[in-house]
């Protein structure tokens, strides 16, 4: 499959990674072609990425992951041409994280407690199949869930079951057997908000190697 990885920071980089080595084609986007931390990342995957301007890789991509720091998610959403999204099967990886107090971060109010910027990606992309996942684990556990020593669960949220099918697929070839279906895109509310408690766990632990185990 086509795959556009939007972001080149650590979560696209290595999702990003994970999927060439399974063997489909993916382009990494960003503000400008020729981005420093993009060209070093198709240094390492080899001949199955690539890279672009952020609307470069929406075009080229069947499916869009959206791994934007994500107070400016639905800037690069802008910059990528909504055009680009009609009709596809977009994953969600973003948290709306405010970094501009330092750490830890807060969460953004405008997109917390009543809305999620999840719900924001899909009213921006009104025509395309937004999915909320892999946001509630650090980029090693999402591409390699057995580096814990338990089965632990993953979460998706999306108006479209087709859509969550796919996505479930692409869980699945990461390792994922545990993949709870949360139901429409307002319920990316909740994962969301686990981030101020997954940030302080992550202080308090001193690793980022760590998931929320369901027991029933």
């Amino acid at each position: 499959m086509n795959i556009a990885i939007l972001g080149t920071g650590m979560v696209g980089a290595t999702v990003g990674k994970k999927l060439t080595d399974l063997g489909h084609k993916v382009m990494m986007g960003s503000r400008t072609s020729g981005n420093e931390k993009a060209l070093e990342w198709v240094k390492k995957c080899g001949a199955n990425a690539s890279e672009g301007k952020f609307s470069d890789a929406a075009a080229f991509g069947e499916l869009i992951i959206l791994c934007t720091n994500g107070a400016v998610t639905i800037e690069a959403i802008g910059l990528s041409g909504k055009e680009n999204f009609k009709g596809k099967t977009v994953i969600d990886i973003t948290n709306p994280l405010d970094f501009s107090k330092g750490m830890p971060p807060t969460l953004i109010p405008e997109l917390t407690n009543t809305n999620s910027l999840g719900e924001e990606v899909q009213k921006t992309l009104p025509d395309a199949k937004v999915v909320k996942t892999l946001n509630t684990v650090n980029c090693e556990i999402m591409i390699e869930p057995s580096k814990l020593s338990e089965e632990t669960s993953i979460y998706m949220s999306g108006n479209d079951a087709a859509a969550k099918e796919k996505v479930s697929e692409i869980l699945r070839s990461f390792g994922w057997t545990s993949i709870i279906d949360l139901g429409d895109i307002s319920t990316a509310r909740g994962t969301e908000m686990i981030l101020p408690l997954w940030i302080r766990l992550w202080g308090a632990l001193k690793t980022g190697h760590f998931n929320f185990k369901i027991v029933k």
